[in-house]
């Protein structure tokens, strides 16, 4: 996996604005019954602290993973005791990508596709871990 090219995707994303609303339509599209628990996040406040977290816990864990891979097994937890089933969990990672693809158009290439292939196989194996 190649941080550099997951790290410059995060970069680009920002460039081109908020991807919250985005990210958590797709996820939401996906597991309409997930919505239901943002009911009282009328301004998307808890969305994005909730995207920028991730992104957080994804820096560190593609680079000497202190803290990231603990904060997703902690966090897949956390959201089980929410009523987000373990299995829904994953498919947030799986919205950002998918997000981040359509809002970088030409930007995202075929290696930075395989970086974040690769990069959702790890988080994979590290949330199976817990």
């Amino acid at each position: 996996m190649d941080a550099g090219l997951i790290t410059r995707s995060f970069e680009l994303v920002a460039e081109r604005g908020d991807p919250t609303p985005l990210v958590y339509a797709r996820l939401f599209a996906a597991h309409p019954d997930m919505e239901r628990l943002f009911v009282r996040d009328t301004n998307g406040l808890v969305r994005g602290n909730m995207l920028a977290e991730a992104i957080s816990g994804i820096l560190d864990f593609i680079d000497r993973d202190t803290y990231g891979g603990n904060l997703m097994r902690i966090e897949i937890v956390n959201h089980e005791n929410l009523g987000v089933p373990r299995e829904v969990f994953p498919v947030f990672f799986t919205a950002m990508r998918d997000t981040f693809a359509e809002m970088l158009g030409r930007d995202w290439d075929g290696e930075t596709d395989a970086a974040w292939r690769a990069l959702l196989a790890r988080i994979d194996g590290a949330l199976s871990a817990s």
